[in-house]
């Protein structure tokens, strides 16, 4: 095997793939940068200029092929910068990765320097920009213009604010540059590209290289040499284990989690908690989770880098499944327009204004302001679970850190400088040690310190002099500072550094914060594997069926959920990586666990060995993490005692005096020695080739007995997403061909995600519709659907955001409606709108019954929206603009209309955007349009305050002369969410509108007469009542007389109501949605027996029984639905097959109602006649031989009926037997009142033998069904007891 083989077989062990240098190109010199944005009015030192690759070793890595423009686009992602003497040139650090199209990721670690420019050609460059510069803006020479207006190169927003060399102390010709007198000095990178982000080794790497650089004396060994130790002699460190390997003057040690621990993750958290503290960074966090667009913004690129692993390091044991961009180059600026959720970085120009930040699309943007400390939050959504006690518990972690929770505070101490560890700041050197002594003595941390502290711990433990000393200054408040200076001040614990005892304390904080956070997906999933659907019977199967396939049983997981979770929880598990999660679950049982799974699972099943199975599951108590000290433990210990330590950097075979050292420079490194590993001599390099050649015979036999790898590849790219193939934006190439196609990839996305959601709304829905149907009750809105409907919105925000010209407001959608609104005002104003255009809706409201057409347009819907004072934002408006539509089932013909204005699309979007993609456009307004087949209450359930007008019609039986009455009718409409009071109506008229606050879903409405005139009986079809914003109109049946005299008495009935169809032209022969013989209460049942009879119409004894079956069986239904999802209880009492009509039929049954030459007797009647019955009985003593219970229930039923008799309502006497039994219900009188009934001799004169009151087992079988209603707390609406005083 050659030398080189032996190297790329060792290489996916190594620590480093590639180390690069970038800079200027003095061959090509200054060429301006012109898609970081140039700008001429800059003085020439202040403008960026491209930078090249200068020189990277080894030429290429198999496994990961050098990307030449991603790395130096984002080594120097402003480009080249310079600098006179007069400026400051502070090196800087910072980080970037580049993430591969099949998600796996790469890291560069970046050190920037300034060098002095040698080539006269350049100098002179730049003098004559200068001159020409100062020629156009004479007014730039002013020594006041010349801070340093603009962001340098990298300058952190740190090092701006420290830099002494402010305008006043600088000399009038700063800022400018003249080649005479200045010397002029460019930015220069050293980058390591490293498969693992250990950042704070190749920090010190780096750093310690450019210091051999700049020191007086030539470094120990040629830079070469250390080149080459890193790339190909100094190992990654194997899991669990740590590795020493040395730099060009100190050794560097860095440590890898074992398997069961959390994965590595090197970028200091505390600093990301202290940049924004803890209540933001919860809130960033919780956006993190449900997926929105997230953008970074600071002027310091390690800040950008460190706050994006930071968030997706805590996501354990979920990964961000979106585009991640932690650092975004100004030439990719376009890509803040991706219509899909985004984690990205954007690095702020110095003093430019947040407000002046044009963003695509804000409507569910999270913007993060790292400098200033805060963030900007979307409007609506769910809370993390358990938030106060999560953010205490974080907030105590990082106070035993010394770092403060609030944020906002720079870091306790910045590596770079060497600040002891001992101390927090430099004003309060002995705070720590005094904390952690007190601490030691409250024992308030169980022994949780930090290294520092426990340095001071062991200090004491040995000592107890100092103890007794310890406890006397407690007493007295004396500080314990000199405490410091016995452990010696330069070195920390065990001989360290002080930056090591630093690397260590950011170790051991990252290790417990995450820990924190792990631990609650661990509580909240603890049971998640139970609801896992594993259904396919091989991997190929699965993943070619993927997108049917019901991978996860959401509902039965939510249920088994506390109440305070599932907001947060129903979002949650709808989101792109926990759909990824699930899926490497399910693909565990065929090939190994992903690493992230097997860890996550490994501490579910530690948890449930400790406690068989969670009391704790359904509480929403909060649980503490209890392994924090373990894990800082398991840090400490492998860094204290190193596992493996790297061959020493050594002379290579190099040619002599080449690359001589000239201080202040870096040096040419000889390539032929870098290029290439070591030949084969090395042990550790054999031992991992020959472990390679087993690994890739393993492979080869695999790939022969599973799936075609690539051909697996191609499914999970489309089952896992739409994101992952469009994952990341290439940064290499950026022509206008690539931009297209990556555009395009997003509009297919968009038009599949659409598909996708239409299709989960239907199924979800049309799943409870079919539950529902044996309730003849409307349909109910759950906690998933509103998730559902969420979604959607944000859906149509991110398509209506694509390609936009320009940004108006924070929605875009509703900024086309309003550009919308405004042509179509204009054209109304030009042309008085024409009679003929109303020709067709005139005809369809003569056909309806009695009440006129709602006219479908997008205008009207949208002055209701804007009318209501309770939405404040623009976002809002869209939300309940889309809501109203989709209740309406007018989303795809609102949205259809409002995209055949072409000319104004073309003015809002550019080409590409998918609003302007004619037939993907097509397609989605079809998927659209498929949400019309169920009903929703989206807009009525949410915005349950505003006001809405609502139009009621009463329609008589026309037929009959007395249509027309002389008395005057009222009504009063009652819904889920209250009732609109008394509104009397014009006579005659028999219509009305009026506005009241939103009354929900509508259940009944109570019609009555003042019985005044000559005419005052009335027969009425039914009432209509239609919400006029939302257009929902309701029938409710009647079908009887309002009279004295005339039917049973009644001057005002109550009336069930149901939802009628809408009366389109294609439904308009269809009618009523019920099949006839049970058209409504009224019009079969409710009409007196005798012409009950006389339609010939006589239920069974056996469909009787059922009838009752069926109605309790409804009424228990109700009861064991969620509360927010039950509906209207009145309907499965009073409705057309209700609890009420079901008993009236079993009283009916051998009734002896019709009398020769009498008037017709109702079953009241009978109720009535027993009571007095009972009444004389009662007062002639024969009830006191009754047992005392049975007296007792005998004055309960003659309170009832009297106080049902001399209520000053005018309801008739089958409205009275109906009050009786929801009484009756609701006090769980019925089954003690029926015997008394039953035992009266009343029945024998009223009832036939055969009648079902008369035959004890048909009774006591009754009694037996109504008992179960006892379970359940009935409440009756306000509508059915009005005026009832018991």
């Amino acid at each position: 095997m050659s030398g080189t083989n032996a190297a790329s077989g060792a290489a996916p062990c190594r620590f480093a793939h590639y180390f690069v240098i970038c800079g200027i190109d003095t061959e090509t010199g200054l060429e301006p940068d012109e898609l970081a944005g140039e700008n001429f009015e800059q003085s020439p030192l202040k403008r960026t200029f491209k930078s090249k690759v200068l020189a990277h070793y080894p030429e290429n890595v198999e496994w990961n092929p050098f990307d030449q423009d991603a790395v130096n686009m984002l080594c120097m992602p402003k480009g080249l910068s310079f600098r006179t003497q007069a400026d400051s040139r502070e090196p800087q650090f910072h980080s970037f990765l580049i993430t591969r199209e099949d998600g796996s990721r790469t890291y560069g670690f970046v050190h920037t320097f300034y060098e002095e420019v040698t080539s006269p050609q350049i100098c002179s460059a730049m003098q004559t920009l200068y001159q020409m510069h100062q020629a156009e803006n004479p007014s730039s020479a002013t020594p006041s213009s010349s801070s340093s207006s603009s962001m340098d190169s990298l300058a952190s927003s740190l090092d701006e604010a420290d830099s002494p060399s402010s305008s006043s102390c600088r000399s009038a010709a700063c800022g400018g540059y003249d080649a005479s007198r200045d010397t002029l000095y460019v930015s220069k990178a050293l980058c390591l590209i490293t498969p693992m982000p250990f950042m704070h080794g190749c920090r010190r790497f780096l750093s310690q290289m450019h210091r051999a650089v700049t020191a007086a004396s030539p470094p120990p060994l040629p830079l070469e040499s250390y080149v080459h130790n890193i790339l190909y002699e100094v190992p990654l460190p194997p899991p669990g284990r740590s590795l020493k390997f040395h730099g060009v003057y100190e050794p560097i040690v860095c440590q890898r989690p074992g398997p069961g621990e959390l994965p590595l993750a090197d970028f200091p958290l505390g600093q990301t908690f202290t940049l924004l503290g803890v209540e933001n960074l919860v809130q960033l966090f919780n956006c993190t989770l449900l997926e929105m667009q997230i953008l970074l913004y600071s002027q310091d690129y390690q800040r950008l880098m460190t706050v994006a692993e930071g968030i997706t390091t805590l996501l354990f044991p979920f990964q961000w499944q979106h585009v991640y961009v932690p650092i975004l180059p100004a030439s990719l600026l376009h890509f803040l327009d991706a219509p899909v959720p985004y984690l990205m970085g954007l690095q702020s120009k110095e003093g430019t204004d947040r407000s002046k930040l044009e963003l695509p699309q804000e409507a569910n943007l999270c913007f993060v302001d790292i400098d200033n400390h805060c963030i900007e939050l979307p409007e609506d959504f769910p809370q993390f679970p358990n938030k106060p006690e999560f953010i205490q518990e974080l907030s105590e972690v990082l106070l035993r850190y010394g770092i403060s929770p609030v944020g906002g505070a720079p870091p306790t101490s910045v590596p770079t400088t060497t600040t002891t560890p001992g101390s927090v700041s430099t004003r309060h050197p002995g705070l720590k040690s005094q904390q952690a002594l007190r601490e030691l003595e409250d024992d308030g941390r169980n022994g949780n310190l930090g290294g520092e502290q426990l340095a001071v711990l062991e200090l004491l433990q040995g000592n107890a002099t100092l103890e007794r000393l310890q406890a006397l200054a407690k007493r007295t408040g004396v500080r314990v500072e000199a405490l410091r200076g016995v452990g010696g001040e330069g070195e920390g614990q065990g001989g360290r550094t002080a930056v090591e005892e630093e690397e260590l304390r950011n170790a051991k904080l990252n290790v417990q914060l995450r820990e924190v956070f792990a631990s609650r997906f661990t509580t909240m999933f603890a049971d998640y594997e139970a609801f896992v659907i594993q259904s396919a019977p091989d991997l190929e199967s699965w993943l070619t069926n993927r997108e049917q396939m019901h991978n996860f049983d959401k509902a039965s997981f939510l249920s088994d959920q506390p109440e305070p979770y599932l907001p947060f929880l129903s979002h949650f598990i709808e989101t792109q990586m926990f759909a990824t999660f699930i899926d490497n679950k399910i693909m565990s049982q065929w090939e190994e666990k992903e690493p992230l799974l097997r860890v996550f699972d490994g501490r579910i099943d530690k948890a449930r060995l400790y406690n068989v199975r969670a009391p704790s599951l359904r509480s929403s108590n909060y649980q503490r993490c209890t392994v924090l000290k373990e894990s800082a433990q398991a840090i400490e210990q492998r860094l204290m005692k190193i596992d493996h330590t790297a061959i020493h950097p050594h002379l290579l075979d190099m040619k002599i005096g080449q690359g001589k050292y000239e201080q202040g420079f870096f040096p040419k490194l000889q390539s032929d020695v870098l290029s290439v590993g070591p030949t084969n001599n090395n042990r550790w390099s054999s031992r991992t080739a020959t472990a390679q050649r087993r690994k890739d015979r393993h492979r080869q036999q695999t790939e022969h007995l599973t799936l075609d790898n690539d051909l697996k590849e191609k499914y999970m790219q489309e089952a896992r997403s739409l994101g992952k193939n469009l994952r990341q934006p290439k940064l290499s190439d950026l022509s206008p061909a690539v931009i297209a196609q990556t555009n395009w990839k997003f509009v297919e996305g968009l038009l599949k995600e659409c598909r996708m959601k239409t299709k989960r709304m239907l199924v979800e829905k049309m799943g409870r519709e079919a539950v529902e149907l044996g309730h003849g009750e409307a349909n109910i809105t759950g906690l998933e659907e509103n998730t559902l409907i969420a979604s959607l919105c944000d859906l149509l925000e991110r398509i209506w955001s694509h390609g936009l010209q320009v940004k108006q407001g924070k929605s875009a959608l509703w900024s086309h409606l309003l550009h919308y609104q405004a042509r179509e005002e204009k054209l109304e104003q030009q042309q008085a709108e024409s009679p003929v255009s109303n020709g067709p809706e005139r005809r369809k409201s003569e056909s309806s019954i009695g009440m006129p057409s709602l006219r479908a347009s997008v205008m009207q819907d949208m002055r209701h929206i804007q009318s209501m004072g309770e939405i404040k934002t623009d976002v809002g408006r869209a939300r309940a603009w889309i809501r109203l539509s989709l209740e309406k089932k007018l989303l795809s013909q609102h949205l259809k209309q409002l995209l055949t204005r072409q000319a104004l699309t073309k003015k809002l979007y550019k080409r590409y955007a998918f609003l302007r993609c004619e037939e993907e456009k097509e397609q989605f307004l079809f998927h659209l349009l498929s949400l019309n087949t169920v009903d929703y209450f989206c807009f009525t359930s949410v915005f349950t305050t505003i006001m809405i007008p609502y139009r009621a019609v009463i329609i008589p039986i026309k037929k009959l002369s007395n249509a027309m009455t002389t008395s005057n009718p009222w009504v009063c409409v009652s819904g889920e969410l209250g009732d609109s009071g008394v509104r009397q109506i014009t006579k005659n008229i028999l219509e009305m509108t009026f506005d009241c606050q939103n009354l929900g879903k509508l259940t009944t409405v109570q019609l009555g007469h003042d019985n005044s005139g000559l005419l005052a009986k009335w027969l009425v079809d039914c009432v209509m009542v239609r919400n006029e914003i939302t257009g929902h109109t309701y029938k409710f049946p009647c079908g009887r007389w309002l009279g004295k005299g005339v039917d049973d008495g009644s001057l005002e009935r109550v009336l069930i109501g149901e939802l009628a169809l809408p009366n389109a032209d294609e439904d308009f022969g269809r009618g009523c949605r019920t099949p006839d013989m049970q058209h409504s209460p009224g019009q079969t049942r409710r009409v007196s027996i005798t012409s009950m009879g006389g339609r010939g119409y006589k239920p069974t004894s056996a469909q009787i029984q059922e009838a009752i079956g069926e109605a309790v069986n409804s009424i228990c239904k109700h009861f064991h639905k969620p509360e927010k999802e039950r509906g209207s209880l009145t309907i499965l009492l009073c409705g057309e097959v209700g609890l009420v009509g079901a008993l009236e039929l079993f009283f009916h049954n051998g009734f002896k109602s019709a009398r020769l030459f009498q008037k017709t007797v109702f079953v009241w009647d009978f109720v009535e006649k027993a009571v007095a019955y009972m009444e004389s009985a009662d007062q002639m003593g024969d009830m006191q031989e009754t047992a005392e219970p049975l007296g007792l229930t005998c004055v309960s039923l003659c309170h009832y009926v009297s106080a049902i008799n001399s209520s000053p309502r005018n309801i008739g006497k089958d409205g009275k037997f109906q009050l009786l039994v929801c009484l009756g219900a609701r006090d769980r009188l019925l089954i003690q009142w029926l015997p008394l009934l039953v035992e009266c001799p009343v029945i024998q004169r009223m009832y036939e033998e055969s009648a079902l009151l008369r035959d004890r087992t048909t009774v006591n079988a009754l009694i037996a069904v109504l008992q179960t209603l006892h379970d359940f707390p009935i409440t009756l609406e306000a509508s059915l007891v009005k005026g009832i005083d018991l």
